[in-house]
């Protein structure tokens, strides 16, 4: 099974980071505008493209210095899941992000590996207080 890896330096403290990463509103500041939270399931609806497409992500139990989500919805994503990996380097973070257990290396997926390179540089922004917004907007991708 092909897994997306990627790993950014943030200048920012892993407590700084973990509310984007965490929350429907952290992720709302660097991956979509469109979201939804049950903070009583841990779940978070991410909506695109007009909720054309909507992924469904249930926050896992995780280890000190982790946040992890399973995908419950998504034509190749539901049953993948998200890792963030916080590690403190010198006065910032180092974030290693691996979405896991695709069922193959589609067109879909090289797609997606792009797409995060770019969400880690967005990600990257929000936390240090240089956000240019989510990637996606109401209607689509915000360029």
């Amino acid at each position: 099974m092909p897994d997306i890896h990627h790993s950014i330096s943030i200048d920012a403290v892993p407590a700084h980071i973990l509310p984007l990463i965490s929350s429907g509103p952290g992720f709302a500041q660097w991956w979509a505008a469109d979201v939804t939270e049950n903070p009583s399931t841990g779940r978070v609806e991410l909506g695109f493209f007009k909720r054309a497409t909507v992924f469904a992500l249930e926050l896992l139990p995780s280890a000190a210095g982790e946040v992890a989500w399973l995908c419950q919805s998504g034509r190749e994503w539901k049953g993948t899941k998200l890792l963030f990996q916080l590690t403190p380097a010198n006065k910032g973070t180092l974030v290693k992000f691996i979405h896991t257990g695709w069922q193959s290396e589609s067109d879909y997926f090289v797609a997606c590996n792009t797409t995060w390179g770019e969400l880690m540089f967005r990600l990257k922004a929000a936390a240090e207080g240089k956000s240019p917004g989510p990637l996606f907007s109401a209607t689509g991708m915000a360029y």
